[in-house]
């Protein structure tokens, strides 16, 4: 089997799964408890006078 072939059958079964959940768990880190205070707390931070 060629390597592009053996590379093009992983990316079309398990590349998918791999990206489905790396997305899956950006979306969780995201959205955890406790992370909207951080994410108001960072975008106030070019605002702040020194």
């Amino acid at each position: 089997m060629e390597t592009y072939t053996a590379m093009r059958h992983f990316a079309d079964s398990w590349g998918l799964l791999a990206m489905t959940l790396f997305f899956l768990g950006a979306v969780l880190f995201v959205f955890r408890p406790g992370t909207r205070s951080r994410a108001r707390d960072a975008a106030r931070i070019p605002l702040k006078d020194d």
